[in-house]
């Protein structure tokens, strides 16, 4: 079985669906994991999905993605904007990221606009909602496909 997609989300995304719905929309964290699950099995791939509140989880789950995935899709909400230590692990991990955010940072507040974990993507989708992880899926999908053709 080839290794899995780790999906990883970052701190307050446990409250998708009730926190700032009109930013964020009104889909929870549940049913955004059943659409990654269901849009993985379309692409011939597997996810293990994810959410903390605590950067040293998702640090730790990055170094982990490191033999066990075949790619990170990574939503580190505010950590984009502050986490050397995600930056540092998802640059160790030497696999595709793909760094997924609901809204557009960019037409936010200014300290939005920064993200350290960009320095570290291989591509940035942002501003489509949770419609944004099934892009991501589906990039990830091409950017492991000649590996997987080798497995």
């Amino acid at each position: 079985m080839p290794k899995p997609v780790f999906v990883l989300n970052g701190p307050n995304l446990n409250l998708l669906g009730v926190r700032e719905p009109d930013i964020y929309g009104t889909v929870t964290l549940d049913q955004v994991k059943s659409a990654c699950e269901a849009r993985a099995v379309t692409l011939g791939l597997s996810v293990d999905f994810r959410q903390s509140n605590h950067e040293g989880a998702l640090v730790d789950w990055v170094q982990e993605a490191r033999t066990k995935a075949c790619a990170i899709v990574i939503n580190p909400a505010a950590y984009s904007h502050s986490s050397i230590a995600l930056l540092d692990a998802l640059k160790a991990a030497e696999l595709p990221v793909i760094e997924v955010h609901l809204s557009n940072p960019a037409a936010r507040e200014n300290f939005r606009r920064h993200s350290y974990v960009s320095l570290a993507a291989t591509g940035v989708i942002a501003g489509f909602g949770v419609q944004g992880y099934n892009l991501a899926l589906d990039a990830a999908a091409r950017l492991v496909a000649p590996a997987a053709a080798g497995t």
